[in-house]
């Protein structure tokens, strides 16, 4: 029996309305994106100075322009962004286009790229469809501003902010790899929504006894272990009561954790595999919490996790990024 993998909560999900969805329509696939002409005469006006990881901004002339304008300088040969919903680290610097005085120059924590919308709606265009690697030049309107944003840099109505961003990491948006022979009896099953979001479908008869750990997505990523902050979207339930009790998913973003820090149950499944796998696990209550309750989770719980490792934070963003 082969099962398809997935990943997070169940909520609003049935096995009738997943039935036909694809691990491929999850993730998105680079050939699908297209970065398009989004350049303007102003672009030439700046100039990107500084090493890679640490961009520096000159205007020769003020810079204006009605829409976000942006053309990739260099283009990295890393991930592709493909989905709102997909983590990124970026560094930046941003001067006032009708000034040229420098406002911002700043590194990001791992954030998606739809989290930028609220007040700056100018980076989220300029990502999208960008390569992990590339420096891309751009310019912001005033429109494409969040009104604090516009104030905190001095921006005012029908001026523009000069921009030059390197796009230094792209995360997974779900698990990737190569889909897995399974054939254990009494596992629960997998099933994707298209946006990579799993149901988990847990069978009417008793769990296991042991901890019983299939990947269902090999992934052929760095190996992940301890001491790494790994970049994961997982789903939690109940195998008692079939309920979901945790979800990053549902929360609307990855969270990064490491081996020492999780029930052992979950780190043992974890330790050892690889990014872009998804993994099916369930703990029996002696690897979980035991005899003690914990949040939504009663005690002597047996816990079954699908989880997506997306990435491994690097040192200097996995701390700012909780």
């Amino acid at each position: 029996m082969r099962r398809i993998p997935a990943v997070v909560a169940v909520i609003g999900l049935s096995a009738l309305a997943l039935v036909g969805c694809s691990s491929a329509s999850s993730t998105g696939a680079a050939a699908d994106c297209e970065r398009g002409d989004h350049g303007s005469s102003a672009l030439g006006l700046i100039t990107a100075t500084g090493e890679v990881g640490t961009p520096g901004i000159t205007l020769t002339d003020p810079v204006y322009v009605d829409s976000t304008s942006f053309t990739d300088e260099t283009v990295g040969d890393g991930p592709t962004i493909t989905t709102g919903a997909q983590d990124v680290v970026f560094s930046v610097a941003v001067a006032n286009g009708a000034t040229g005085t420098d406002v911002l120059q700043s590194g990001t924590p791992v954030r998606a790229v739809d989290f930028w919308k609220a007040d700056y709606a100018g980076f989220a265009d300029m990502l999208m469809c960008a390569r992990e690697g590339s420096r891309i030049i751009g310019a912001v309107p005033f429109d494409a501003l969040s009104e604090q944003a516009a104030q905190n840099w001095g921006v005012q109505e029908g001026q523009s902010i000069a921009v030059v961003m390197d796009v230094q990491k792209v995360y997974k948006p779900a698990a990737d790899g190569a889909p897995q022979y399974n054939d254990r009896r009494g596992m629960p099953t997998v099933v994707l929504a298209p946006d990579g979001r799993p149901g988990i479908i847990v069978p009417d008869g008793a769990a296991p006894d042991d901890l019983a750990v299939e990947v269902l997505k090999k992934g052929d990523g760095p190996t992940v272990g301890a001491g790494d902050a790994i970049r994961v979207h997982y789903t939690g339930v109940n195998w008692a009561d079939k309920k979901v009790f945790d979800s990053t998913w549902e929360k609307g973003a990855s969270t990064a954790l490491s081996l020492d820090a999780v029930v052992p149950g979950f780190a043992q499944a974890l330790d050892g595999q690889t990014v872009g796998s998804q993994i099916l696990v369930v703990i029996p209550p002696e690897l979980g919490y035991g005899d003690q309750a914990s949040a939504a989770v009663p005690a002597n719980s047996t816990l079954v996790f699908v989880i997506d490792i997306l990435g491994v934070d690097d040192p200097a963003t996995a701390s700012s990024s909780q």
